[in-house]
């Protein structure tokens, strides 16, 4: 049996690699779009190459910890490469020179502040899985792929002030589920 648009997704938690090799064809253009956003300021590469395979494993490593249908699977590679995309920025800009103002601000976060807004991330991912599928994706779009108002429009067919409605109200959503399960934010 080979994988398919209906069966990729079991077909990859059973660890089938005719999985893996459906999911690359299909998804690749994708992940190197989001791997080249992020990583092409470095001008290495080497880096984007070993971080869009380092993608791809770790779809493969987490795949039992997905829920979801196809939509769900194509977010939650996105979010998965965007992190891991950050992550590779973060450990190969070590190298490059910073001014003193940016020395300055790393050397003021911690192990622990890292920690925090690593948990804050994941916490946060959860909130916004609570969201309503457009308000999700929206949420996705913008504060995770950075795309612009106009450019999240084009894509969903929603005017700008819809989308800027959805975010405002998103956030206060967000906020209140925050509270209401002492995941972050203050009640005064």
């Amino acid at each position: 049996m080979t994988s398919n648009d209906t069966n990729f997704i079991q077909r990859l938690q059973r660890q089938k690699e005719d999985a893996l090799e459906f999911i690359v064809d299909k998804y690749l253009p994708l992940i190197k779009g989001i791997t080249y956003k992020v990583l092409s300021p470095l001008g290495k590469n080497g880096v984007i190459e070993e971080c869009i395979n380092d993608i791809f494993l770790s779809i493969w490593n987490h795949s039992k910890k997905f829920r979801g249908d196809s939509t769900d699977f194509k977010k939650w590679i996105c979010a998965i490469a965007k992190f891991k995309s950050i992550d590779y920025y973060r450990k190969f800009s070590k190298n490059a020179e910073f001014t003193l103002n940016d020395l300055e601000v790393n050397a003021e976060k911690s192990a622990e502040d890292e920690l925090m807004i690593m948990e804050d991330k994941a916490e946060l991912i959860k909130l916004i899985n609570l969201l309503e599928p457009v308000d999700r994706e929206i949420f996705i779009m913008k504060f995770f792929l950075g795309l612009k108002t106009e450019e999240i429009s084009e894509k969903l067919g929603l005017t700008k002030s819809a989308i800027d409605n959805r975010i405002y109200r998103g956030k206060k959503k967000l906020y209140h589920k925050a509270t209401n399960l002492n995941l972050g934010g203050s009640i005064v």
